[in-house]
């Protein structure tokens, strides 16, 4: 199947668009028989995932059933869920705060901020309770977002770690020297088993990660987001004009201009 490249106006008509294809996602996954509900969505930390949070909190009362929807998390800054720099905090604060969407549907990283091994082994617990991942490896999640780092990362796997070798579990404590901290994180073979992956970036900045993804040399250690490879799903990329420059296009992709 090929990549979909959708290319936005700016940010703002990004998150628009980024939110609407969620909504989307959702009906038609609604409308297919052979699909068990609720529907299965794994977050993304960053300012590009936040607005099209924001975009979704503000869309009127009843156009997601929240109800419907379980919430994860792809990754996790090992630290309490109210610090600053927790992405359960800021999706809490995007989304969360301005929605009717029980407990019981948000499955967060479970006590971050103290033994890292042992918050993600309770991740992946929840995880294969939940979405009945005993009947195979690795649970399919509906829809899977990334984000992108300038250094080619994402979710939390970064160059030259632990977690890239990864191929049995479902989440692991990923070690990150270079930023003298811990990650919890999906692992590459739990991303990749997701029915949808989504790349959401926008920015200038991230000219050259993009670049390196689509065209830069094979090397999955130093550019860990080259390994994102749906088994049998699809793979989005969300982008504004901006990062787009003057970078070619890879052969293998459909285009919507935004």
């Amino acid at each position: 199947m090929k990549a979909q490249v959708h290319v936005c106006q700016d940010a703002e008509a990004l998150a628009a668009h980024a939110a609407q294809w969620i909504v989307d996602l959702i009906g038609r996954h609604e409308a297919d028989p052979e699909i068990d509900w609720p529907f299965s969505l794994a977050l993304a930390g960053g300012t590009t995932p936040k607005a099209m949070y924001q975009a979704m909190a503000a869309m009127p009362a009843g156009k997601i059933a929240w109800e419907r929807i379980i919430l994860l998390w792809g990754d996790e800054r090992h630290v309490p869920p109210e610090h600053p720099d927790s992405n359960y905090r800021m999706v809490k604060e995007a989304l969360l705060d301005h929605i009717d969407i029980p407990a019981e549907n948000v499955l967060a990283v479970p006590e971050p901020g103290g033994d890292a091994t042992l918050a993600a082994r309770n991740y992946e617990r929840v995880l294969k309770e939940t979405m009945h991942g005993r009947n195979r490896k690795f649970p399919k999640v509906d829809c899977i977002l990334l984000g992108l780092g300038k250094d080619v990362h994402t979710a939390s796997l970064f160059p030259h770690t632990s977690a890239l070798k990864e191929k049995s579990k479902l989440v692991t404590a990923n070690e990150v020297p270079q930023l003298d901290t811990t990650r919890i994180t999906f692992t590459p073979p739990m991303i990749n088993a997701a029915r949808n992956i989504a790349f959401i970036i926008n920015g200038a900045e991230k000219m050259d990660a993009l670049s390196i993804l689509w065209h830069g040399p094979r090397d999955t250690q130093q550019y860990p987001a080259q390994l994102i490879q749906p088994t049998d799903g699809s793979l989005h990329f969300f982008l504004d004009k901006h990062i787009m420059g003057n970078i070619p296009l890879p052969e293998s992709v459909m285009v919507q201009l935004i």
